[in-house]
């Protein structure tokens, strides 16, 4: 899977922008606050058709402007394929769009063409901070390579907001309209547990192996699924028995306190090294190491899956890591099918073979190395 072409339209600070990225790794160096991160969100984009860094979509458009679009063009082992997503600012709020090759797609329909795994400064949070960035790995991933899951998901998120909308309102509680909200959430949770947990699985296997890498297997880490709901994590049966057992137990509780107590939404992973918890007892430095085998092993799991390799959007991790980790890393960088990244200098081990852009108040210039 490699990207061959990225265009960009009133996106972020830049106006108008053609590329064509080679395959292995391209590289944005650049000072600070130049557009070096906004040519990484774009190319999510036209993965996940999401932002990485904006929680609102409009904040993509360029100042003063009212839509922007981000096309590209990627080879996969089936073909090419062009695709295109556009945020439009209008009286009624902000719209988004997709495309794939010309013609305009649901989202669903969108998602899963072109697959990427992104690593920000902000992922170096992952082991001590909050379950739902953990959650947001599984479910990002896997909306990426498993269709039904994502569908699923959509199913409870949407369900979830209606029950929490019922269980807050006013008036009396309509339990036939709780009880439809129930049958939603358990039939989603019977798609969306197991699929966590195989997913988890195969990511513990491959976080391991990284992990063993950087630190010359002196320490031991296991990625473990936390299922909110006690139950045989794999068997979609016993999932849903379970959770409806858990909905029963819980109702009072629920209607107390005015929100969904239990269920996938509040799922998490937990990470050990050498059987005790990362986030209690490990060092920052311990944290990080797991955090860089946990977002490799991400990539691993997804190019094994789908069978061909994502790409992998590195956003200024480099300058985040000390010099020990920060050269293992690069030194599996040549592994990987096609990487962009972003750097204020770029280390030496890494211009040989690099597709290297200067980028300066969103100017974008090739550079020979």
């Amino acid at each position: 899977m490699q990207l061959t072409r990225l265009e960009l339209l009133d996106f972020r600070n830049y106006e108008r922008l053609e590329i064509a990225p080679g395959p292995g790794l391209t590289a944005f160096v650049g000072s600070n606050a130049q557009g070096k991160s906004n040519l990484l969100e774009a190319v999510a984009m036209l993965g996940t058709g999401k932002s990485f860094r904006a929680q609102r979509d409009g904040s993509v458009i360029r100042y003063g402007f009212e839509r922007a679009a981000v096309t590209g063009e990627a080879m996969l082992r089936a073909g090419s394929v062009n695709l295109g997503c556009s945020v439009v600012r209008g009286a009624r709020g902000t719209r988004k769009t997709f495309a794939v090759n010309g013609s305009d797609v649901r989202y669903a329909r969108f998602l899963g063409h072109l697959r990427v795994v992104t690593f920000v400064p902000a992922d170096l949070h992952l082991i001590g901070g909050a379950p739902a960035l953990r959650r947001a790995l599984i479910n990002g991933a896997l909306a990426q390579s498993e269709p039904r899951y994502y569908r699923a998901l959509a199913r409870y998120m949407q369900a979830l907001a209606q029950k929490n909308a019922l269980l807050r309102a006013l008036a009396p509680l309509d339990p036939e309209l709780l009880d439809v909200y129930n049958l939603t959430l358990v039939e989603a949770a019977a798609d969306l547990i197991p699929a966590r947990a195989r997913f988890v699985q195969e990511l513990d296997a491959s976080a391991a192996e990284s992990h063993r890498r950087f630190t010359a297997g002196a320490e031991a880490l296991h990625v473990e699924y936390a299922c909110d709901i006690a139950c045989d994590a794999l068997d979609a049966q016993d999932v849903a028995r379970a959770f409806e057992r858990r909905l029963r137990e819980t109702a009072g509780v629920e209607q107390a306190r005015k929100a969904s107590v239990s269920g996938p939404h509040r799922d998490d992973l937990i990470l050990t090294l050498d059987g005790r918890s990362l986030a209690t007892y490990g060092s920052q430095g311990q944290q990080r190491t797991a955090v860089l085998a946990l977002k490799l092993a991400e990539y691993a799991t997804l190019r094994d899956r789908g069978g061909e390799a994502p790409l992998l959007l590195l956003d200024d991790v480099l300058s985040e890591l000390d010099d020990d980790r920060a050269s293992a890393f690069v030194a599996g960088l040549g592994e990987y099918e096609q990487v962009f990244l972003t750097a204020v200098q770029l280390p030496p081990a890494l211009r040989s073979g690099a597709h290297v852009y200067a980028v300066r108040n969103a100017n974008v210039t090739a550079v020979a190395c």
